[in-house]
């Protein structure tokens, strides 16, 4: 691919103002009318069957038809569903809109969040006039402030295209970033670039922020200059704290528009961005940095092995075509000024494959390959498998380290449910306490202490056989039976108190309902809601890095766990409130699973007090009127859930307004919810008997195969 570079807009072009090209009114899928209204997709295709003058598609397929995004608010006002739309989601909908797409309309978008950032004053002056003067004037104002971060040479799609699109989206957009107190701009633009990213969650590959975190952490403090060559949206180099030049590259000329925007967005570093092919094409050939980061493509056959068969770059072998991964790992070296730090994300097999193993073998002997980190099963895409930080170094003068560190953190993930691929969380804080604290002391004395089942510095010689197999695993002393037998007997006190906790509570079976009782009036969720008996509120906070609020996610409710993330609090006129969950809510997935339904008690590990995340939704009952313990209950049963789902192409959607409940007088509901609450005290029993199970077992086949237990 040939290197792609874009000069300023010339002055005096502004293309067609907003007098001279009608802008396209936003539009809305049946999708984003349920988000409006917080309610399933189901509810939005009964609304069009029940009610005539329910708005006509404009848009669309036969299939997925687009709505007016004014008719819609309107329509939803007039039903009573719809008090006003926050300015941040109807942001988002003009953005998903845009006839150009959302990536074309985040480019402009970001750049006029930079002006807004970067030139306050000048934004301010374009701002007061119309319209028409705003879309005149605008292209030279972003032009000159994307020159002065960005340089001249940049990719293609980065920057005004005068006209493109609407003003009063750009307007919404500074509106947004001015409810935020501080670094608004950036806020914004993340906001919206996360909402494009979730929507389409197959056309991108992401880095997870707690895996950034670290790779940012293990190339050390004192970094000025960066290069990330497969950049994807910028989510590595966004970790990095205090540089002043960041290099972006990608090949995919709107994904390095969007990293080169939000890293200018993020921070005050010069930004130089490239739309090519970094390996066939290395836009910043002969820069050397002080880091590089990258999460390269995996298991690419046609990375350029015939055309870069005398590539200088290649110090440590000629890659196989089989070894796209350590084609990027030397790119990686090529950039880094001596002395200087590269962490790729990487493939287990990259460790063991034969056919790498003479580069492996001579990253070792030269002192180029410092460490390799095997993360958790679901710690990055792809969820399936542990993937490898692998950390190297430029040599220097002198003689290489004698050892290499391996680092095992598959046992840092906390026991239990959920670690099925892409729903696995990894222990980030104990995974990055345990990498970087064998990694700050090899990296200062060349040996660190060895730490059963976790870490160890295994010598080079040892590791020069014939395989060359650097899979942590494989090299590091077993665990010792899961901490010891004083630890397995802890465990197995623990089961006994458990099991005889389950057996106590174990529910009898019930004796029949009498054939002759009347079967009490049916009512909905959705009828509760409306008659003030409950409160439904639906979760819309995403988890974020830099968060300092408890994220109750919809993993926590399906595994019964406590609130796993954080998330950042709202501010300003243009952000949606943060739905906090208090004692007496009853939290239900809507998306997954169904048959899941939470009753928050007084403790935070129940959720009290934590944000309500996204694809979760929240009733809040009238005690005196509503029992939560017999709402959740009826919740659970399985026939009413059933009726209440949709089906999607991927996953099952839960519309909780259909859920259907007896009309009960309270007395009664206690009743019944006291058999709730006793059905749930003995889940949680077997719940925990099960993983305390699970610690026994795989204690007991670790010491009798290690030697620590004795067979008898």
């Amino acid at each position: 691919m040939q290197e792609d570079s874009a000069a300023p807009h010339a002055a005096g072009n502004p293309g067609p103002t907003a007098e001279t090209a009608p802008e396209p009114a936003a539009e809305v899928t049946a999708a984003g009318i349920a988000r409006l209204a917080g309610v399933g997709r189901a509810a939005v295709s009964n609304w069009r069957r029940r009610h005539p003058d329910f708005p006509k598609p404009v848009g669309g397929t036969e299939t997925s038809p687009s709505f007016a995004l004014s008719e819609v608010e309107d329509w939803l006002r007039s039903q009573g569903k719809l008090a006003e739309v926050p300015l941040r989601e109807r942001l988002w909908q003009q953005v998903a809109s845009h006839p150009g797409g959302a990536v074309a309309a985040l480019v402009d978008v970001g750049a006029a969040l930079l002006v807004v950032r970067d030139r306050p004053a000048r934004w301010l002056e374009l701002a007061a006039g119309s319209d028409a003067r705003m879309a005149a004037l605008l292209p030279d104002a972003t032009a000159e402030v994307l020159t002065d971060r960005l340089g001249t040479d940049r990719p293609p799609t980065l920057g005004p295209r005068p006209g493109a699109t609407p003003v009063p989206l750009l307007r919404a957009a500074a509106e947004l970033a001015a409810g935020h107190r501080a670094d608004g701009a950036r806020k914004a633009f993340e906001f919206l670039l996360g909402r494009h990213l979730d929507a389409n969650p197959r056309q991108y590959t992401l880095t997870p922020d707690g895996c950034a975190e670290l790779m940012a952490a293990l190339a050390g403090p004192g970094v000025r200059t960066a290069l990330d060559p497969a950049c994807g949206t910028g989510g590595l180099l966004r970790a990095l704290k205090g540089a002043d030049t960041l290099h972006v590259e990608d090949s995919a000329p709107e994904l390095a528009a969007l990293a080169a925007l939000r890293l200018a967005l993020h921070g005050s570093a010069r930004v130089r961005a490239a739309a090519a092919d970094s390996l066939r094409a290395d836009t910043f050939a002969g820069a050397a940095v002080d880091a590089v980061l990258c999460h390269p493509p995996f298991n690419e056959r046609g990375w350029g092995h015939e055309e870069l068969a005398y590539d200088p770059r290649w110090e440590y072998g000629l890659p196989a075509r089989t070894e796209s991964e350590l084609a990027w790992i030397q790119h990686a070296l090529a950039h880094l000024r001596e002395g200087g730090t590269a962490v790729l994300l990487m493939p287990p097999a990259v460790a063991a494959r034969r056919s790498g193993r003479r580069i492996r073998a001579d990253l070792l002997r030269r002192g180029a390959l410092r460490a390799v980190v095997s993360l958790p099963a679901g710690a990055a895409p792809p969820y399936g498998i542990p993937l490898q930080l692998w950390v190297l170094r430029r040599p220097a003068p002198g003689p290489a380290p004698a050892g290499l560190l391996l680092v095992d953190t598959a046992g840092l993930v906390p026991e239990g449910p959920g670690q099925a691929p892409g729903q696995a969380r990894a222990a980030w804080p104990a995974v990055h306490e345990a990498v970087l604290t064998s990694w700050t002391a090899y990296d200062r004395t060349g040996t660190a202490p060895e730490v059963p089942g976790v870490s160890r510095v295994v010598p080079v010689v040892e590791l020069l056989d014939d395989e060359v197999d650097l899979t942590p695993a494989r090299h590091l002393p077993p665990p010792g039976a899961a901490g010891g037998l004083a630890e397995l007997a802890a465990v197995r006190e623990r089961l006994d108190e458990t099991l005889t906790r389950a057996a106590r509570l174990t529910p009898p079976p019930g004796a029949p309902a009498a054939e002759t009782a009347p079967k009490a009036a049916q009512t909905t969720i959705g009828e509760l809601a409306r008659a003030g008996v409950l409160l439904l509120r639906t979760g819309t906070a995403s988890a974020s890095v830099e968060g300092t609020l408890p994220l109750l996610t919809e993993h926590d409710v399906h595994f019964a766990g406590p609130p796993s993330a954080t998330t950042t609090a709202a501010s300003g006129p243009g952000t949606e409130e943060p739905v906090v969950v208090r004692p007496g809510d009853v939290v239900v997935p809507v998306v997954g699973a169904a048959g899941t339904a939470r009753v928050v008690g007084t403790d935070p590990a129940s959720g009290a007090g934590a944000v309500l995340g996204r694809n979760l939704q929240l009733l809040r009952p009238d005690p005196a009127a509503l029992d939560p313990w017999f709402l959740a209950g009826f919740l659970r049963g399985t026939a009413g859930t059933r009726r209440a789902s949709s089906h999607a192409s991927t996953a099952t959607r839960l519309d909780v307004r259909r859920l259907r409940l007896p009309h009960l007088a309270p007395a009664e509901q206690r009743r019944y919810g006291d058999r709730f609450r006793a059905l749930a005290e003995f889940e949680d029993a077997l719940r925990q008997a099960g993983r305390l199970g699970e610690r026994l077992v795989q204690g007991l086949y670790d010491g009798l195969s290690d030697g620590s237990v004795a067979p008898d």
